[in-house]
Parts: structure tokens; C-alpha cells; sequence
């Protein structure tokens, strides 16, 4: 489908937009069923924390009915939304007043296969380590290159997923996920104040694990603790939950909430 720019059809993008020279911007990746983006109230707050943090001027309400118009154009895939900074001269300092630009692309849905839900993944342990930088901790910025380094250090299919520390060896998340372990019977994810992507879905099973009564408990988690774990399992807004079944010589079990909180998405799946 033709992505949209400022609301119209179009495939180009001007030179001069910020997002090309210096990241300038943040994205969503949403999930579309039934003509409608999965999670989309989440999306929606996490784009509107970001560009408030950024100070990029937000319409919402002009952005939430164009998204919502785009994808109503095709039954099942996924919409990424793009927000920068628009249009401005040489130079890193703003442009004032800035005028948002906004575009919307779209794509079938990844074909992960079934096994990965099911029997669970294998990680490989990335060397590239995440910046710490609180004033942007959480945000999902333009600025993948950590990611991009990460995600080419492994081509072996067997491995589905990378795990990626900060600079100071603490575990952070996925390469393209959040992560969740039960260490010691009780649910934990790492802390996200110092970097790291705030995902839809770990926002999503930390509010439905509360409703089950397992409270989810955030903090600095090192490398030893995800070894001793009893259960780990990934997440992400495309895919849900993803048990990890092995990190080097490690190999654990899909265990009991892993599976109970697969469930809980599926009876629930958050289209609103």
C-alpha cells in the first residue's frame, strides 16, 4: 500500500527533514487486525510522552484519525507510524517554530514461525552494549544504530532474538523486544531509567499480570540473575510472548506463567 505523508499519498520525503541528518523523531510499530491498530491507546501515549520529552509538537487529534483512516485501508499487517521533527537548516539546534511531519508506511506481517510461541527461542548474547542516557530512556527514537550493530552480529537462523546489556553489564532487553523473567517465583523486567525501549506489550502484561495478581516488579537485573532464573520469556507488539528456551549453555523450561500470561493475551488480545 502507498505510504502516506502529511496525510497524503506519497513516497518521497525532503532532504531537508531532520529525521535524515540527525534521527530527529520517534516511531511506532503497530499491529493491524480487522482494519484497526492493536494496542493503539498505548502507541498513542508513548508517542505523545516522547514528543513532549523531544518538545516536537503533537496534533493528536488530526495524527490519531489519519492513522486510524490508514489503516482501515487493509484488513491484517502492520502500520508504522514515523513522526520527526520536519524540515530545517544546517545545524543541530531546532527549528522554531518546528512543523511536525508525519508518515505512515505499511507491510504484511512477519512470518515467525509457530515454534517460537510454542516450544520457545533461542538468544544470542550480543557484544554491542546500550548507551546510558536517562533523557532518553524509553523513547523509541529514530536512533537504531545500536540495534542495527546488535542485529548484525548474528546471521545463524537458529537464533531468533539477540539480548542486549547496557554499558555497565546490566540486562536491558531484546534487540527488538522487551524481556521478562521469574526469579525466585516472583515476575520481574529490567529497570528502563537509564536506556532501552518502553514497549506497548511489556506496558500491557505488567497491567494484565496485576489483574491476575502477579505483580511485576521493575529493577536492575545483572547477567547472574538472568542465569538462575526459572523462566524467561520475551515480548513484543507484532508477536506477543515468546518463551527463551536456551542463552549459551543455559536452557530452560517454558514454564507456568510464561504460559499463563500467552493465555491471557490470547482470550484478550487488545485490539481497542
Amino acid at each position: 500500500m502507498v505510504s502516506w505523508v502529511d496525510g497524503q499519498p506519497d513516497e518521497r520525503l525532503a532532504i531537508s527533514d531532520r529525521a535524515l541528518a540527525y534521527g530527529d523523531g520517534l516511531f511506532e510499530t503497530m499491529r493491524v487486525e480487522r482494519g484497526r491498530p492493536c494496542l493503539f491507546e498505548r502507541h498513542m501515549a508513548r508517542l505523545r510522552d516522547g514528543c513532549g520529552r523531544l518538545r516536537i509538537p503533537l496534533d493528536d487529534a488530526l495524527l490519531r484519525s489519519e492513522v486510524l483512516a490508514y489503516c482501515a485501508q487493509f484488513e491484517r499487517g502492520v502500520a508504522k507510524l514515523i513522526v520527526t521533527r520536519g524540515d530545517g537548516l544546517r545545524g543541530y539546534a531546532p527549528p522554531t517554530p518546528s512543523i511536525a511531519r508525519r508518515i505512515l508506511q505499511s507491510a504484511p506481517l512477519p512470518a515467525y514461525p509457530a515454534v517460537h510461541g510454542e516450544a520457545g527461542v533461542e538468544l544470542f548474547p550480543c557484544r554491542t552494549r546500550l548507551a546510558e542516557q536517562p533523557l532518553l530512556a524509553g523513547l523509541k527514537h529514530l536512533n537504531r544504530l545500536e540495534q542495527v550493530l546488535a542485529r548484525g552480529e548474528w546471521q545463524d537462523a537458529a537464533f531468533a532474538e539477540g539480548l542486549m546489556c547496557d554499558t555497565s553489564g546490566r540486562v536491558i532487553e531484546g534487540v527488538f523486544s522487551n524481556l521478562f523473567l521469574v526469579l525466585d517465583g516472583r515476575l520481574l523486567t529490567p529497570s528502563l531509567q537509564r536506556c532501552g525501549v518502553a514497549g506497548v506489550m511489556r506496558a500491557e502484561i505488567i497491567e494484565r499480570a496485576a489483574a491476575a495478581g502477579m505483580l511485576v516488579e521493575q529493577r536492575d537485573i545483572s547477567v547472574e540473575e538472568l542465569q538462575r532464573a526459572e523462566e524467561i520469556f520475551l515480548c513484543n507488539s507484532l508477536y506477543g510472548i515468546w518463551p527463551v528456551r536456551r542463552l549459551r549453555q543455559r536452557i530452560w523450561p517454558v514454564g507456568g506463567v510464561t504460559r499463563k500470561l500467552q493465555a491471557l493475551l490470547f482470550e484478550h488480545p487488545g485490539n481497542s
